[in-house]
């Protein structure tokens, strides 16, 4: 990739980012690390308390990429083929599929932790291979096709936890936190001139981007140069983590590819056209901190998964 395109790309990025900043308020890691892995084809997983502008985050992205937007509310009684989608019986005595809500660009899984073990696994074959299968028929699923999954931290009643081979395939899990006090302000601000969160109408954002854009984005993504050294520096991250004291599940060798791609994306973003360490440790809990478990005994103490990972890349060594 020439400096031209990393240019041309970073000013891309930056307008998606300026963008979604009219609307997504005081979250600009957790926009910045969610549209990476968009931009790296992976899947995310938004955890926070209700009201920190997840779904907002979602909307507002579909609109500024041009892409379909689907939500499904995921609850107990929820089944495969709600999501999936059915075979209906015609006239002629044929059978016609009509595809369900995963059948979008961005599609957002609300409270995916609310439905049972059969939905979230027919959800996870969706993820991996981009398509699903109804009564022996496989549907291929839409070019763009993005899961946003989201989870609230502090209700576990009527929750199904979501299995590790699941989680290990959101590239990343992006924390919203609640916003600073003038922040807060100026959503108050915003909301008396007009804006509601349930009107996209009042967002005042533009689109930015179209189909064919976003798939040369994507493409620049996979052009960034990781040199081996940086190659070495991914693998023994993630390795470290497998061998860490305080925790009793290390990450998959899926988080090292994920770690990879997330730092192109980090570059592409800033208008490089190769990876740097800083983009590996910026993205690194992101990417790692769902796929790591930390020992029981100091969880009891207050020791979460991101204090864990921070202790891990602190003593690994990145190079020059």
């Amino acid at each position: 990739m020439t400096d031209a395109d990393a240019g041309e790309h970073a000013r891309a990025g930056e307008t998606i980012l300026r963008e979604l900043g009219r609307v997504v308020l005081g979250q600009d890691r957790a926009v910045r690390e969610a549209l990476a892995a968009l931009l790296a084809r992976g899947h995310v997983l938004l955890e926070g308390v209700p009201g920190t502008a997840k779904t907002l985050l979602v909307r507002a992205l579909s609109l500024t990429l041009g892409l379909d937007f689907r939500r499904i509310q995921f609850t107990p009684d929820l089944m495969p083929s709600d999501i999936t989608g059915v075979n209906l019986l015609g006239p002629n005595a044929s059978f016609t599929f009509r595809p369900g809500p995963l059948f979008g660009g961005l599609v957002l899984a609300d409270e995916i932790n609310r439905a049972p073990a059969k939905t979230q696994a027919a959800l996870l074959e969706a993820m991996q291979e981009r398509r699903v299968t109804v009564d022996g028929t496989s549907h291929e699923l839409p070019e763009g096709f993005t899961v946003f999954a989201t989870q609230n931290p502090i209700e576990f009643e009527g929750t199904y936890p979501l299995p590790e081979a699941e989680l290990d395939r959101f590239l990343v899990k992006v924390t919203l936190d609640y916003p600073a006090e003038d922040v807060e302000r100026g959503i108050l601000d915003r909301v008396l001139l007009g804006f509601e969160a349930d009107e996209p109408a009042t967002y005042g954002i533009a689109q930015v981007l179209d189909a064919a854009a976003l798939a040369r984005l994507r493409a620049g993504v996979r052009r960034v140069r990781v040199e081996p050294s940086l190659v070495g520096y991914i693998t023994a991250l993630v390795r470290a983590t497998r061998g860490a004291p305080a925790l009793t599940l290390g990450a998959s060798p899926r988080a090292t590819v994920a770690l990879m791609k997330v730092a192109q994306a980090s570059a592409l973003l800033d208008g490089r056209s190769f990876a740097t360490p800083d983009d590996v440790k910026g993205l690194a809990t992101a990417v790692l901190r769902h796929r790591v478990a930390v020992a029981p005994e100091l969880e009891l103490e207050g020791v979460s998964a991101d204090a864990a990972l921070a202790s891990v890349i602190e003593r690994v060594e990145a190079p020059r």
